[in-house]
């Protein structure tokens, strides 16, 4: 076992951990946050992604040991502490960006990397962003224009 210490959703945590504990591992079955979710165990589906250290990362591709001394943002982290969503959270919300929810957490993640990191520049650029996040129910048509009316209230809130 290895004693890890890290940041997970502004609070600080110490576990001991095997060291081939995935960090998707360690955050649903060690800190039992569900929110993200485990569809492929090989990096393909982007259910699992989460932030490190600013950063979306599918968190079934790391190890636990790897994000030790990182702040790690899981998407119960991204909602403000009296509960009101992130504006990426409500804009998936208001527009159906999702059917049966299980790629939500992930999209989100990787939603407001994209706007964090390189802004959002239309239906093109959102659709290339999010190739590395499967959802088996949706044509993407409310996911990307869930993507885009969040950026719009990422950049009214900066």
């Amino acid at each position: 076992m290895t004693t890890i210490t890290l940041t997970v959703n502004g609070a600080s945590v110490t576990r001991d951990v095997a060291p081939q504990t995935l960090l998707s591992d360690f955050i649903r079955e060690n800190l039992r946050l569900t929110g993200t979710h485990v569809g492929c165990d090989t990096a393909q589906c982007g259910a699992c992604t989460v932030h490190v250290d600013g950063r979306a990362v599918k968190s079934c591709n790391m190890l636990a040991a790897q994000a030790a001394g990182k702040a790690v943002t899981t998407i119960e982290g991204l909602a403000a502490a009296d509960g009101t969503l992130h504006p990426m959270q409500a804009a998936f919300r208001a527009c159906h960006g999702l059917q049966c929810g299980f790629c939500t957490p992930g999209m989100v993640m990787s939603a407001v990397d994209l706007v964090k990191h390189h802004g959002c520049h239309g239906e093109t650029q959102v659709r290339e962003a999010l190739e590395g996040n499967i959802c088996r129910c949706t044509g993407y048509h409310n996911i990307v224009k869930a993507v885009q009316q969040g950026a719009a209230a990422m950049a009214a809130q900066a």
